[in-house]
């Protein structure tokens, strides 16, 4: 009679955990909670292009979840998430290439052409103010220029500044090079604001040397004229 008493809980315990299986807990897959954060973030892929990194990650991470989730059904779920942050990655990441490709189409006016600060520099062993021949061959013509404006006193209205090469020159202090400087000169009369952020600089190239006045140390070589922002 004992054994049949204690028989019967043992018995029905083994038939709940048996049951359970059926109910047991299944954990979220971290690279699909992963996914789905880069999937919210990713329609900074329409900022610049460096960004295009954040949905191509979460592409990756969400087809990384799938086939995790789908390998072990048992221990892990969120599948619906992963597949979701896929395609909502892809979209961004698809879109972000196209608004960005159109952009820079679309910023370089009819008749400009694009430069870089690399055609400005000397060759290696020539003295720092040396005009390349590079730069020569575009003197006179329409251009456009990407580079940051130095700051000055002047903070609204602003129609001359230096465009440099890079933030490091702009915001930290530094000292540019006299061929990572470029004089601009806006022909809209209300100027613009300063900004940290870059900017994009059509205008005349012009091979001038000048020597520091207005405040600009170390002179320029090479100027803007007629400039105007895109």
């Amino acid at each position: 009679m004992a054994s049949g008493l204690f028989d019967s809980p043992a018995t029905a315990l083994r038939g709940q955990e048996v049951g359970s299986d059926e109910h047991a807990y299944r954990a979220l897959a971290g690279t699909a909670i992963a996914a789905g954060t880069l999937a919210l973030l990713s329609p900074l892929a329409f900022v610049d292009w460096w960004l295009l990194a954040v949905p191509a990650i979460g592409i990756i991470l969400g087809l990384v979840a799938w086939r995790d989730i789908t390998r072990r059904p048992e221990a892990l779920t969120g599948v619906r998430l992963a597949i979701a942050a896929t395609l909502v990655a892809s979209v961004c990441l698809v879109g972000g290439v196209g608004f960005l490709s159109w952009v820079y189409a679309a910023e370089l006016p009819e008749g400009f052409e694009r430069i870089h600060y690399g055609l400005l520099e000397p060759p290696e062993g020539t003295p720092a103010a040396f005009i390349p021949e590079s730069a020569r061959a575009i003197d006179g013509h329409n251009v456009l220029l990407k580079g940051y404006m130095y700051p000055g006193k002047q903070q609204h209205g602003i129609r001359q500044f230096l465009l440099v090469r890079d933030q490091g020159d702009c915001c930290f202090g530094g000292n540019p090079k006299i061929t990572d400087r470029v004089l601009v000169h806006l022909e809209d009369e209300k100027g613009i604001t300063y900004t940290p952020r870059q900017k994009k600089i059509a205008g005349r190239f012009v091979v001038r040397p000048t020597a520091g006045r207005d405040g600009i140390e170390g002179g320029v070589l090479y100027h803007l004229e007629d400039a105007f922002t895109r």
